[in-house]
């Protein structure tokens, strides 16, 4: 691993953007920990697994290189959907933003998530509420600009449907009356409470929004996360000059049986100040 690391460390010392995909999930094989006891767990374990992947794998040719982009893959899990299969298949996201404050990385994530599944299309794009400051209420002003791209995405045939995640009734009800693009979904977090609010579910309802549970930490991946395993994994780098902008976590589902034929992640992360 010495070898392999000074390599990955070089690496990363020169370029400015890392694009990290685990590829299928379920093509993992030997690599697949059996059973991550939480999300944020699996998603820490895949990316460390990736960048080892990787980084056993780096030609020399790149190193000559030195790209400014770094694509980062577990090569042979890497699918495409066939496109004979395609209407067969619901491909379903859900977007977290992480260290961004920009709106243009969900046309960046979903423009990614197509190229790596080989699609036109993604069915369904959910967006977990953007990162705001401690003590500080979600309003509408902080989901606006990422629904416009959203929405964006939905006019210009990116993306079928869009939901929303972890909004209460009155939240809910501000983004549908401002959006152009109504929600069709919205996921409720269980832990936090175990049973719909009543005035959710009416309003849902009657607007014909779909209410989803998911089960995904406040904080998926944080910075410092997403760091240690960097550091853990290619210990010869500046670890904390790397910031992870957004994290997709996909599902291509066979729609007439319910069974999941594909999962993974795709991250985009910045070297500060590059």
């Amino acid at each position: 691993m010495g070898t392999d690391s000074r390599a990955a460390g070089a690496l990363l010392a020169r370029a400015s953007t890392l694009h990290l995909q685990t590829g299928n999930l379920l093509n993992w094989g030997r690599l697949r920990k059996k059973c991550p006891s939480t999300h944020s767990e699996e998603l820490r374990d895949c990316i460390q697994k990736t960048l080892n992947e990787w980084s056993s794998q780096i030609s020399p040719d790149l190193i000559r290189e030195f790209p400014d982009v770094l694509e980062c893959t577990v090569s042979h899990a890497l699918e495409k959907i066939n496109p004979d299969e395609r209407e067969e298949m619901k491909v379903s996201a859900k977007l977290f933003i992480v260290g961004s404050n920009s709106s243009s990385s969900t046309r960046s994530a979903v423009d990614m998530a197509c190229s790596v599944l080989g699609v036109a299309q993604l069915d369904s794009v959910i967006i977990a509420s953007p990162p705001i400051e401690d003590g500080v209420n979600l309003s509408l002003e902080h989901l606006q600009p990422y629904w416009e791209e959203l929405e964006n995405l939905v006019q210009s045939k990116k993306i079928v449907a869009i939901g929303t995640s972890d909004l209460d009734k009155t939240q809910l009800e501000q983004l549908y009356q401002w959006a152009q693009v109504k929600p069709n979904s919205n996921q409720v977090n269980l832990a936090s409470c175990c049973v719909m609010p009543p005035d959710l579910t009416a309003f849902a309802k009657k607007f014909d929004i779909q209410l989803l549970t998911h089960n995904d930490p406040k904080e998926l991946l944080s910075e410092a996360s997403f760091q240690e395993a960097l550091q853990e994994s290619i210990p010869d780098i500046e670890a904390q000059e790397w910031v992870p902008l957004w994290l997709l976590r996909y599902s291509v589902i066979v729609k007439s049986r319910g069974i999941i034929k594909s999962k993974g992640y795709i991250l985009q992360a910045k070297r500060r100040g590059s």
